[in-house]
């Protein structure tokens, strides 16, 4: 297979997988409360790209699916700061996955991946949105359950991960 067409289809599966996490997101959640958002699916799907692509295709996708999907939900104020978080998730995801690594180091990898997001938010909302301290820490506890589920995602469709490299030639 030529260049060429390698990169057509990395691009191609980039924009399918960014797709896959907008909907992830935006369709299979929880509500918190108004103000902190809600709990969602996206993060496994961000460390099955991460798996499955590897390198700046998976972490662009996760990006953009991610605050795509803060753009249309109403929550524009998150737009820019899920964009850096969630790609900030998917590069630690896309490390964790550029080496065969044992299963428990990957689990690490993937813990680390959104122990990260669940920081970039409290942060963000305490210091840059201004919540206050209270309200960010009170949004910790559903972020990590955000985490641990995509982490839960992540793991069971990880057996999957080689057989469809095989499938689409990746």
């Amino acid at each position: 297979m030529n260049q060429n067409t390698n990169r057509v289809r990395k691009l191609t599966l980039g924009g399918m997988l960014a797709a896959l996490i907008l909907v992830a997101t935006s369709f299979f959640k929880l509500p918190v409360s108004l103000t902190q958002g809600y709990i969602h699916l996206g993060d496994g799907f961000i460390l099955l790209g991460a798996a499955l692509l590897g390198g700046h295709t998976a972490v662009i996708a996760a990006a953009l699916g991610s605050a795509l999907a803060d753009l249309l939900g109403g929550y524009t104020m998150y737009v820019l700061p899920t964009f850096l978080i969630k790609g900030a998730v998917a590069l630690v995801a896309v490390w964790t996955f550029a080496a065969q690594r044992p299963l428990w180091v990957r689990t690490l990898g993937m813990i680390l991946a959104e122990a990260m997001m669940v920081l970039g938010y409290f942060l963000v909302e305490w210091l840059v949105l201004g919540y206050g301290l209270a309200a960010a820490a009170s949004a910790v506890f559903p972020n990590i359950v955000q985490g641990l589920s995509g982490v839960i995602i992540g793991l069971v469709l990880l057996p999957a991960v080689s057989r469809v490299q095989k499938i689409l030639k990746l």
